[in-house]
């Protein structure tokens, strides 16, 4: 059994690859969500990420469609209090921003597709910083206080406004950021490293990255000059061009050859090994896509082979 991870200083415990939910009712119909996640969570998986905005860019589509089948599936199963589950506010087309009253509005609605009564963790999606800090924690705190939500995160914010939102949770006695979800993987590492991994280092804040395999990219399926039939494909081919992702891409190869694992898993042991990493986000469209996910809770990667991506990736 995989050891489950602590998330910052919450009381939650996790296990070390967060399900992402980006593609339910996208790429993933809602039996084919169910599949994958009834398998991730027949391997011990129980940290499921959507936002109230997915998938908003499908025409169609309202936005809450991944909620939607989430709470379908944990109604079914019965399962809601085994699955730890995170959702963000800011970015559906209905509940736009992050004044407080926005915030509490569009949590009632993510509640009500979710089909439960508290939401486990929850992220400002897009930090807005035209609304003061104080202004979001505030709403944020009231919904923890009245037990919608358990604990509150941040995702996509600049390091001086999470610096200035810790500050006034720690001030005022509020509810703080226990997680911080950036961009950050093996082919963007500046969008992470420095300044906001330092301050969730200094501040006990667990990353959860996104982007974790760089559209599919570190998956090792892109290659100069290869086509790929993805949704996803044109940014992922971007990077199989460039001399930095072919450099990656060689690094990964070899390590996984040593391991004889996927290529994927590799990648993700190396963002899990990373400071203050606690549990990279990777979305699955079929079953078929989970097992090289749910690899990196096994794969532990020596310091050499650690060293050696780093350096193919500078």
């Amino acid at each position: 059994m995989t050891s489950l991870r602590t998330l910052g200083s919450s009381d939650l415990q996790v296990f070390p690859l967060s399900l992402g939910g980006n593609v339910f009712g996208w790429t993933a119909d809602e039996e084919t969500s169910f599949a994958v996640l009834d398998a991730y969570a027949a391997a011990g998986g129980n940290f499921i990420d959507t936002a109230d905005s997915y998938s908003a860019w499908v025409e169609g589509n309202q936005g809450g469609e991944s909620e939607t089948i989430i709470g379908k599936w944990v109604k079914a199963r019965g399962n809601r209090s085994d699955v730890v589950i995170a959702t963000k506010v800011s970015q559906h087309p209905q509940f736009q921003g992050l004044s407080a009253a926005n915030i509490k509005a569009a949590a009632d609605a993510s509640l009500s597709r979710l089909g439960t009564d508290y939401i486990d963790l929850y992220y400002t999606h897009f930090d807005k910083p035209e609304v003061p800090v104080e202004e979001i924690i505030g709403a944020l705190d009231e919904l923890v206080k009245a037990g919608k939500v358990r604990h509150i995160a941040a995702s996509n914010i600049s390091a001086e406004r999470l610096q200035a939102s810790l500050d006034f949770s720690d001030r005022e006695g509020l509810a703080r950021y226990v997680a911080l979800q950036p961009h950050y993987n093996l082919v963007s590492r500046d969008t992470y490293e420095g300044e906001l991994q330092d301050l969730a280092a200094k501040e006990n804040l667990s990353a959860v990255p996104y982007f974790s395999l760089a559209s599919g990219f570190l998956t090792g399926k892109y290659r100069p000059g290869t086509k790929v039939d993805s949704a996803r494909a044109e940014g992922a081919q971007k990077h199989a061009e460039s001399e930095r992702g072919q450099k990656v891409l060689a690094a990964l190869d070899e390590i996984a050859a040593a391991h004889e694992a996927p290529v994927a898993t590799v990648a993700l042991a190396w963002l899990a090994a990373q400071p203050t990493v606690t549990a990279p986000i990777a979305s699955a469209r079929t079953v078929d896509q989970l097992p090289a996910l749910l690899g990196v809770a096994d794969l532990r990667l020596t310091e050499e082979e650690v060293a050696q991506l780093t350096a193919a990736s500078a």
